[in-house]
């Protein structure tokens, strides 16, 4: 896993108290206090839920290749919000430094950090965990890691690593598409309920997916004859 360890080194809650209802004398709404806020508001804005379907499977063999997804995807998740916040977090301080020169030390210096913090975790993926990293990196960065080796480095070194990853059936070219491949769809599924339970952090995707669209699109196709 090393071409993935690679690719890594590039790159409050409010908490309500209680509610109390404020009479005014002049409207006829209801207002509301929260805790640590002077203002009062006649509503509270609330996060997007997203309803999700029960979960069916046509044999415990497909439940059981749904479990080891699931297993793999939230092991390797917190990775790919890793590579989009820490990209992100280069591009804004490489847009600071005007000298070539000074943005390779700093590059460098995340890389090295990366390198110390998650390197030897990075080692023991499995060549599917890697697979599902690498199309996770896709999902949350909206490039491909290929082309991410080849931006912040050169296209020889991308070539390069691709094809080490081939060896073992991994492809640093693939993409996350929900649309097409069911398994990316059931990544997605995962990734939904894993967010809405609290096991893993959401974190905004730069590729976006209709995911009611996508369950009636697969279910559609499930019910077929």
């Amino acid at each position: 896993m090393k071409h993935i360890s690679y690719l890594l080194m590039l790159f409050p809650f409010l908490i309500f108290g209680q509610i109390k209802e404020v009479k005014q004398d002049t409207t006829d709404y209801d207002y509301i206090i929260v805790a640590g806020d002077s203002i009062a508001k006649s509503a509270i804005n609330l996060e997007e839920v997203i309803l999700l379907n029960k979960l069916k499977f046509d044999s415990r063999a497909d439940r059981k290749r749904y479990l080891i997804l699931r297993r793999k995807t939230i092991k390797v998740y917190p990775y790919a919000k890793l590579a989009a916040e820490r990209l992100q977090t280069m591009q804004k301080r490489m847009d600071g430094i005007e000298r070539n020169s000074l943005k390779k030390v700093y590059a460098k210096r995340v890389q090295k950090y990366i390198e110390e913090e998650f390197s030897e975790e990075l080692k023991k993926l499995t060549r599917t965990e890697g697979q599902i990293l690498v199309k996770l990196i896709h999902r949350q960065t909206g490039q491909t890691a290929f082309d991410l080796i080849k931006e912040l480095r050169s296209g020889w070194r991308a070539f390069w690593f691709n094809s080490t990853a081939n060896l073992f059936d991994i492809s640093l070219k693939r993409e996350f598409n929900p649309e097409i491949e069911k398994e990316d769809y059931l990544i997605e599924d995962i990734l939904q309920r894993n967010f809405q339970s609290g096991v893993l952090e959401n974190q905004e995707p730069a590729i976006y997916f209709d995911f009611y669209a996508l369950s009636n699109k697969w279910l559609s196709n499930k019910n077929k004859p």
